[in-house]
């Protein structure tokens, strides 16, 4: 039986940490796909021409999204590995943020590709 899903912090920093943690100690994170393998993206709250891919460190987090217009989308796991090869720096080349560990309501710090594949990176073993 699964740990109970603790909730997430109001605190955007401590979110991160928990993700950078998480995926680490799982070697997954987590993004939300349509059955077509469109991978769901929203508007960034700082630039009115960039976009957004969310992704969590828990299924369950993801899950919680997964209603309403957003029922389109199931959580996909994303190796770590393959997350931090091909993933990050394909997001950066297509100048994209992304969002760590979001709430319901899609709450949540955005993040350069590069810089969260650094904060991964030292917590590597």
């Amino acid at each position: 039986m699964s740990e109970p899903l603790q909730p997430l912090a109001d605190d955007y920093e401590e979110n991160l940490d928990r993700f950078v943690v998480e995926a680490v100690e799982s070697g997954v994170v987590w993004g939300l796909a349509t059955e077509e393998g469109d991978w769901a993206l929203v508007d960034s709250e700082r630039s009115a021409d960039i976009e957004v891919m969310p992704f969590w460190s828990d299924r369950r987090l993801a899950e919680l999204l997964c209603s309403g217009e957003w029922a389109v989308y199931q959580p996909v796991a994303i190796d770590l590995e393959e997350f931090l090869d091909d993933w990050l720096p394909g997001l950066h080349a297509d100048v994209l943020m992304v969002g760590v560990n979001w709430d319901e309501q899609l709450v949540g710090e955005e993040y350069e590709p590069l810089d969260l594949s650094d904060e991964l990176e030292a917590d590597l073993p």
